[in-house]
């Protein structure tokens, strides 16, 4: 007796097809699987036939043998469980009306599912992945349990239906049985708006960071924040997300699968429709950050694709983690190499660091003595490679709050008006480079598209060459400079850089002028 499902599974955050065979011979009663599965793909063997039997199905005492084909790709997770279990009672005939038209029903549909004991289902990691790959393949239907039916109902252009027990699965394929199936919600992603409890209007003082902020949000540029403690630094960080253009679909839809592939949509949900913040501990391994194991997950760079990276306490993190961070920075992705696999995840996020002037805290203080140093600020700053720094285009100085800007009543501008103007500026940035593969915004700008699109006045070009030469800033400090001042005119709304958008943008390279 013979039975075959289709099943998928997920490499990196694409989903791939498995066919699930399952074959039921006489003999000694065993179980075999084969189609090199995994931990838990092994153990689901046990968690199949306690829930057959409790299902009030008959769990045959007979040689039965799983093929998870493609045979040489490593199988992981337990989403094989449910089409396992209805492979067994198809090859036992007992699904109800198990003729030639239950088996038609079962081929035009993936079914993937992890099973309780009692015969209940469990959500699955990468349900949207699953739907997406499955809407690629001409599938009819996709069936997964009733907690990832919102997140894998997103999908156009396939039916999506959830259960709750292998009971209803069974009877849905036998009998036409009523199972639940989610209309696609995408037509609320275009209007998500962001709902955080966090608004600029929050902040007191720190109007020239905001400002530097909202340059940083508006054309993508990485953003280093120097200043004493207490001066706000993460609350500004946290912030960032909310001046950021609301997430397109497609965006939503990737951010979606990187999330759910890690595990980390609850049951329930849908799209993850706002923008990522991921603030991971200094003490964070590299394979924490750029992601990894034994079998690769997302790591937090991944996870913050589309939105920010904010790592506090920036010299405080491993030199070989900081490191790590220049390939996704440089490339807007993350290859990570196996020696069986390997994966590519997506990485293009704006990264957000804040640090102290020097260990203390202190040093510029005006009422506070620093204690460290040059020696004890060179040691602090040189924890940073020239190669990192280099690909933070802003470094800017957050001074402490006046007492009289803590006290006031007075409340900043808040981030639906900030949000507004940066996403103004993105859509000339998209309009601009609509031909050029892989460059969203300013801060992705090669020299060409730099020589191209950010030309100079006179009066700018006399600006630009006496800070040059006076705070002796280096070649690549001159491109970035340039970037920002791109940036910036992109805000006010002007397709020419002058003296003004140049004088800003030297403000911003503060870092520049410390390190020499």
């Amino acid at each position: 007796m013979l039975a075959r499902i289709r099943s998928a599974a997920v490499l990196g955050i694409d989903a791939y097809l498995v066919d699930v065979e399952i074959d039921i011979a006489n003999g000694l009663p065993s179980f075999t699987t084969v189609g090199l599965p995994q931990g838990a793909v092994r153990e689901g063997r046990e968690r199949v036939g306690a829930s057959i039997a409790n299902s009030h199905f008959q769990f045959p005492l007979k040689r039965i043998t799983v093929n998870l084909a493609p045979a040489d790709v490593r199988k992981d997770g337990s989403a094989f469980d449910l089409p396992i279990a209805l492979g067994i009672l198809a090859a036992t005939e007992q699904l109800n009306g198990a003729g030639s038209n239950c088996k038609r029903r079962v081929a035009d549909y993936v079914v993937v599912g992890e099973l309780g004991l009692e015969g209940k289902l469990r959500p699955v990691r990468g349900a949207l992945s699953i739907a997406v790959g499955c809407k690629s393949a001409g599938i009819r239907g996709v069936v997964v349990p009733a907690q990832n039916l919102a997140e894998a109902g997103v999908v156009d252009g396939i039916e999506v239906w959830g259960a709750e027990t292998l009971e209803q699965v069974a009877e849905f394929f036998a009998n036409d049985g009523d199972l639940r199936r989610c209309e696609s919600a995408v037509a609320t992603v275009a209007d998500a708006v962001h709902t955080g409890d966090v608004d600029f209007a929050d902040v007191k003082g720190q109007e020239h960071t905001k400002r530097a902020l909202e340059v940083a949000a508006a054309g993508g540029h990485n953003l280093l924040m120097i200043g004493p403690p207490g001066s706000g630094k993460t609350m500004l960080a946290r912030r960032l997300p909310s001046i950021l253009p609301l997430a397109s679909l497609d965006e939503a839809l990737e951010t979606t699968k990187i999330h759910s592939v890690a595990g980390l949509i609850h049951p329930g949900s849908s799209l993850v429709n706002t923008r990522p913040f991921r603030a991971p501990h200094h003490t964070i391994s590299d394979a924490g950050m750029i992601g990894g194991g034994s079998f690769p997950r997302p790591g937090e760079v991944s996870l913050a694709h589309g939105g920010v990276l904010f790592l506090d306490e920036l010299p405080e993190f491993r030199k070989n983690v900081l490191e790590v961070l220049r390939q996704p920075l440089e490339d807007g992705c993350v290859t990570i190499s196996r020696a069986r696999i390997s994966l590519c995840y997506p990485a293009q996020f704006m990264l957000a660091a804040a640090m102290n002037p020097c260990p203390c805290g202190y040093f510029g203080d005006p009422e506070r003595t620093c204690s460290c140093g040059d020696l004890g600020i060179e040691k602090y700053f040189s924890r940073i490679s020239g190669p990192l720094l280099d690909r933070i285009d802003i470094h800017v100085e957050v001074p402490a709050v006046p007492f009289r800007d803590l006290s006031g009543d007075r409340s900043g501008e808040s981030s639906g008006a900030i949000r507004e103007r940066v996403s103004a500026a993105r859509e000339r940035q998209l309009r601009r480079f609509a031909k050029r593969n892989g460059v969203f915004a300013n801060a992705h700008m090669g020299p060409r598209d730099i020589k191209r699109y950010c030309g100079v006045n006179s009066e700018a070009t006399g600006l630009l060459q006496s800070a040059i030469s006076r705070l002796k800033l280096s070649a690549r400090a001159y491109h970035r400079i340039l970037k920002i001042a791109r940036t910036i005119a992109d805000l006010s709304g002007s397709t020419e850089i002058v003296a003004r958008h140049v004088s800003e943008a030297v403000q911003y390279r503060n870092l520049d002028r410390r390190i020499g």
